[in-house]
């Protein structure tokens, strides 16, 4: 299986306020909450294997159910510790996929292609506006520093709360709630931006309202549809 494990289906780019977040449907929104990876910044696992590896090795290195890479991955998000990681593949899985997994995390930087399109702007047409802007991300925290590093707009955020710190992660309730606590923010006037279902999933739980992102101008679209005073797409 390809892909993070567990995802729901859910449409990109439409505002989900289901369970909790419900009873915030239609409230202003003034705070939005960005992931990171794919999101405000691109992450591609597979350009770090590129050089070294053939197709056939990559595609099966990011099958979960053959390399385990996404479980380890969030093992790693949740605090566990890239060596820990990587002794837990070689048990697991075998050699081969350790090696190419310590190759991985030794070459991390390769996986940071660029800022997505628009983001850039979004968040400072958001400041501009008056709306506080966060960032929520689940990261193992030894690597972190290489985003931060490389991507500039994380330094534009009003602050961030990332996983591997806190040893909490997406889509778990607790992180939501503690990134609320750390912002001094409110879960109604709240909208959390992710391209996982699952995290949306997570966010409305906390009572903070969702979308999945795909698309920068559908965001940008949803955004002023639901009061958020920043440029359209002319």
């Amino acid at each position: 299986m390809k892909g993070w494990p567990g995802e729901p289906d859910m449409d990109y780019d439409v505002l989900v306020a289901d369970g909790e977040a419900a009873a915030n449907a239609g409230k202003p929104i003034t705070d939005v909450i960005f992931d990171f990876g794919n999101v405000l910044i691109y992450w591609d696992p597979a350009a770090v294997l590129i050089p070294r590896y053939s197709q056939k090795t990559i595609d099966e290195f990011l099958d979960n159910d053959i390399s385990g890479f996404y479980d380890v991955n969030d093992l790693m998000d949740g605090g566990t510790s890239t060596d820990e990681a990587i002794a837990i593949i070689r048990r697991d899985r075998g050699d081969k996929w350790a090696d190419i997994l310590d190759y991985y995390i030794k070459n991390f930087r390769d996986s940071l292609t660029g800022i997505v399109p628009g983001a850039r702007v979004l968040v400072n047409d958001l400041k501009a506006a008056g709306i506080g802007v966060w960032g929520l991300s689940n990261w193992e925290s030894s690597l972190f520093h290489v985003a931060e590093e490389q991507c500039d707009i994380l330094q534009q955020l009003d602050g961030k709360l990332v996983s591997g710190f806190v040893k909490l992660r997406k889509p778990h309730k607790e992180i939501y709630e503690a990134a609320l606590n750390q912002f001094g923010i409110k879960a109604d006037g709240a909208l959390f931006i992710d391209d996982k279902a699952m995290n949306i999933v997570g966010s409305n739980a906390a009572g903070i309202r969702g979308v999945r992102f795909q698309d920068p101008v559908k965001l940008r679209e949803l955004l002023i549809a639901n009061g958020v005073n920043i440029p359209a797409v002319q």
